[in-house]
């Protein structure tokens, strides 16, 4: 790993966690030239499904564009980042584990709305209102006495 102050190659790990749920490695490490010390964080490099849109077009996961979303939907509400993060993580575990190369955009939607159920109801009753074009009030009703079961 070469030295972020310095750019010298020899750089040795000091200290290294677990992170994020165990899903990282946090390493600090030192640089043997100018003694400067640094953070990295190794991640296991998996594949997400392509994302089939409703049109047919096909897309790579975009995680800023799920994280957008999300946070649009709980926008003014009382969601702390990591409660937020720990939901993306946990979306992003279950398309990996899912097995499939190819995820339809409705799919993945519902995965955003069992997470959001679980964050805010409020959040979840924005979100659902967007992703199913809700186009009268019943509808909102109907979701919203699913809610009450």
């Amino acid at each position: 790993m070469r030295c972020p102050f310095c750019a010298t190659q020899d750089t040795r790990v000091v200290d290294s966690r677990l992170a994020s749920e165990g899903d990282q490695v946090r390493r600090r490490r030192e640089c043997a030239s100018c003694k400067e010390r640094f953070t990295t964080y190794e991640v296991a490099e998996l594949t997400l499904p392509k994302i089939i849109k409703r049109d047919g077009a096909r897309e790579s996961f975009n995680e800023k564009k799920l994280r957008l979303g999300m946070l649009r939907a709980l926008e003014k509400r009382p969601v702390n980042s990591e409660d937020i993060e720990a939901a993306i993580s946990r979306i992003k575990k279950t398309m990996t584990t899912m097995g499939d190369r190819e995820i339809s955009a409705n799919g993945l939607g519902e995965l955003v709305m069992k997470e959001l159920r679980a964050l805010d109801h409020v959040a979840f009753v924005r979100f659902a209102s967007v992703y199913r074009s809700f186009q009268d009030v019943n509808e909102f009703t109907q979701i919203i006495e699913s809610m009450q079961k």
